[in-house]
């Protein structure tokens, strides 16, 4: 694979994780190559190993002031985590009165790892006290009445320094005040991994009892860190064995480790190399980041506030994007961010946000940038000149109102499909004609579509909904606002001065726009208003033929799934009349584009459906009566469980959707598989801005996931082709390759990896 225009990767992820200082690294690799001793023997080699962590303690007691307190070098955060967390609860057990009742805090938004051993360690000491989160308000301070009312009868209180996720900092000297007011004697944890390097830290003053630190979090190497045990707090020894750290923690000290912590000691000390910023230049960092989002997306909105937050983290949603469209725009930028904790990254929204009661949508496109103080200008510079060239790659896929895009806008052709969560809505655009219909808006889509329109200068023809839906208003109503003002429609949006025709004794509307018509049928049965819209050769139609290339089929049929019928509008008797007459309708031709589609399969065809659903094929075939399916239809709706989820399931699947096997490559069998097959077609399914920021050249089609359906019935009469698909990851090609191998596309594969684990 070759890519000659590679971007130089520009890393804004530093509360993931941060690249090891080259200094640190130095002092890590001279250690490992020469002062290689345990420092636990006697002899010159170990007394010089011993000396570097004897150095490295120092260091650490001084950046912490930790005046008395002890430091204990441990693997990390996690682990300094389960030594104050076991240390705290072990004490406290000993001091519980029979039939008393106790309770656990922690804070709403503190990472998932302090709750997650509190739960751990109560269960495995038998303490049984109740968890209990700390609220926060909207900047993320905690809830100092909520603090006052609980610590009297808390055995326990973990909060953070700073949030990983928003950077907010707390206060801790009005915290202690607030906790020592209440509770004197109550064990507090405070998780200072994000406050390392980015406050200044005097903890020989506040009354702490533990605070785990981690080194990779600061320009350390991964597999170190440290905790902090004030003088007197209870301690137990989280690892038994040898002894080492004065029998605190025992196992062989990370030496190459310590030596790397050491130079950033040196350097948050002022010792070093002077390569991190003081706060007031991080200040100015954060600034400039942030006037360039403003300038790139100007709807973009701050997630926290500046005023309580350490200077290096941004978080900040965009309207009308989800975190996982941002992410993918900036990766193909090579711009590195996150969706939340790196620790949670498959969640799709944010638990802090959430706990901050911010709107829904903002947890769900919540993206972090994050730095480290040893961010140069040259670099913030580079990374505002990218996120500049990330807007004009949306202005190019027509996403974004953007000056200057790359190249020329490309031009919407035929079929688009656009999700949020499990829900569809479909733009089929005529280039021609430069006209479009949009078939189940949603109103979360409503400007995207009202900026895909203006920018590709289409003229809308109609907005439609396949059925009244339960689980949302329709975005119709924007729509028609701005394009449609002086047509007159029924409840559906179905333009009332529409054509009639024909087709075996049947009359159908229809309207036209370019080679096309799109043809109404009634097909009621998931709700008593559903129809379906049959997109047709408008020649063909005419002739007679009514032969559709999609059919838009709302929530009649689903991928594994017919639609439920258990609403107070729906009809199980009507949907068995409907499925068998549109069946007969179309001939079983073309692609089935549902208003559903909750297992990421695209579009469907009948063959496909009815080699999979008995129900489906028992009532095309007429196997059952009108009565045998209203029960069948009855025992299926009752697996729909509504709870799964924010928005109404629309079917019943009581078996997961089956998987199909497809090819897998990485880049060395992609080469010898391209050697000895020459005409495989190689196809890029990321969006039309990823592929526009970067791609490898041998990948030289793009097929976007949004136009895959449009893709498929193009190649519907080609589907012994072989080929092979890429994303960024390998996650998307996986998809999307599943999906062609499911509607009997003959040879397909996929980068497994994808563009990540290619070069």
């Amino acid at each position: 694979m070759r890519n000659p225009e590679v971007l130089k990767q520009i890393y804004l992820d530093a509360n993931a994780t941060t690249p090891v200082l080259p200094s640190a690294a130095a002092a890590a690799m001279k250690t490992m190559e020469t002062m290689f001793g345990n420092p636990s023997s006697s002899h010159v080699c170990g007394l010089q190993a011993k000396e570097i962590m004897v150095q490295s303690r120092r260091k650490a007691v001084e950046v912490l002031g930790a005046g008395a307190g002890q430091v204990i070098f441990t693997s990390g955060a996690t682990e300094g985590i389960q030594t104050g967390i076991l240390s705290a609860l072990y004490a406290a057990k000993s001091q519980i009165k029979v039939g008393e009742q106790y309770s656990i805090l922690y804070g709403a938004t503190e990472h998932k790892a302090v709750p997650e051993s509190l739960k751990h360690w109560n269960r495995i000491l038998e303490i049984d006290a109740k968890i209990v989160a700390i609220p926060v308000d909207e900047r993320g301070t905690l809830d100092m009445a909520f603090i006052a009312r609980e610590v009297p009868n808390a055995l326990m209180i973990c909060t953070m320094a700073v949030n990983n996720e928003t950077g907010v900092y707390q206060d801790l000297l009005l915290l202690e005040k607030t906790i020592r007011t209440s509770n004197p004697n109550v064990y507090w944890m405070v998780d200072c991994v994000q406050a390392l390097g980015k406050t200044k830290m005097d903890l020989a003053n506040i009354s702490i009892d533990y605070a785990p630190f981690s080194g990779h979090k600061l320009y350390g190497p991964k597999g170190i860190g440290f905790v902090y045990i004030r003088e007197g707090a209870p301690f137990t020894p989280f690892i038994a064995g040898g002894g080492q750290e004065s029998g605190l923690r025992s196992g062989t000290e990370n030496l190459p480790g310590l030596a790397a912590l050491s130079v950033i000691f040196d350097e948050i000390l002022g010792l070093g190399e002077k390569q991190f910023s003081p706060t007031s230049v991080l200040k100015q960092f954060r600034a400039q980041l942030a006037l360039s989002l403003k300038h790139a997306f100007p709807t973009v909105v701050f997630n926290h506030s500046f005023d309580n937050s350490v200077p290096t983290t941004l978080n900040f949603s965009i309207p009308g994007f989800t975190s996982k469209e941002i992410m993918d725009l900036f990766d193909a930028a090579n711009i590195r961010v996150s969706s939340g904790s790196a620790c949670s990254s498959k969640v799709t929204r944010s638990f802090v946000l959430d706990a901050m009661g911010l709107a829904q949508w903002q947890s769900e496109s919540a993206i972090r940038m994050s730095f480290g103080p040893a961010m140069t200008q040259h670099q913030i510079d580079a990374a505002c000149e990218r996120i500049q060239h990330c807007a004009q790659a949306l202005g190019h896929s027509c996403l974004l109102r953007a000056d200057g895009a790359i190249d020329e806008r490309e031009e919407l052709e035929g079929l688009l499909q656009l999700k949020v969560g499990g829900s569809c809505t479909w733009l089929y655009a005529d280039k021609r004609t430069h006209s479009a219909v949009v078939i189940d808006p949603l109103p979360e889509l409503s400007n995207r579509l009202l900026t895909i329109l203006q920018c590709q200068k289409l003229s809308l023809i109609a907005a439609i909904d396949t059925h009244g839906h339960a689980d949302h208003i329709s975005g119709r109503v924007a729509l028609a606002q701005t394009h449609l003002a002086d047509q007159e429609c029924d409840e559906l949006g179905w333009p009332l001065n529409s054509a009639s025709n024909t087709f075996e004794g049947q009359s159908f509307n229809y309207i036209e726009f370019g080679e096309h018509c799109l043809v109404h049928v009634a097909t009621p049965g998931h709700t008593s208003d559903s129809i379906s819209l049959l997109l047709c050769d408008k020649s063909e139609f005419f002739k007679g033929n009514l032969v559709p290339r999609f059919t838009f089929c709302g929530d009649l049929v689903l991928m594994g799934s017919v639609g439920r019928t258990n609403f107070e509008s729906s009809n199980a008797s009507a949907m068995y009349d409907s499925l068998r007459s549109l069946a007969k309708l179309t001939a079983k031709q073309g692609l089935l584009c549902p208003s559903h589609d909750y297992h990421n399969e695209f579009v469907t065809t009948f063959d496909v459906e009815l080699n999979r659903n008995a129900l489906l094929q028992s009532v095309i075939d007429a196997q059952i009566s009108a009565d045998e399916f209203i029960s069948a239809k009855t025992a299926l709706d009752k697996h729909i469980d509504d709870e799964q989820g924010s928005e109404i399931m629309c079917g019943a699947f009581i078996e997961p959707c089956s998987r199909v096997k497809v090819s897998e490559y990485d880049s060395d069998s992609l080469a010898v598989r391209m050697q000895s097959h020459h005409n495989i077609k190689l196809i890029d399914i990321r969006e039309p801005h990823e592929y526009a920021l970067s791609h490898d050249q041998s990948f030289n089609n793009n097929v976007p996931l949004t136009r895959l359906a449009n893709f498929i019935a193009q190649q519907s009469y080609k589907k012994g082709e072989e080929i092979i698909l890429v994303c960024r990851s390998g996650s998307r090609s996986q998809v999307a390759a599943n999906a062609l191998t499911r509607l009997g596309f003959e040879h397909v594969g996929h980068l497994k990896g994808g563009y990540a684990l290619s070069h």
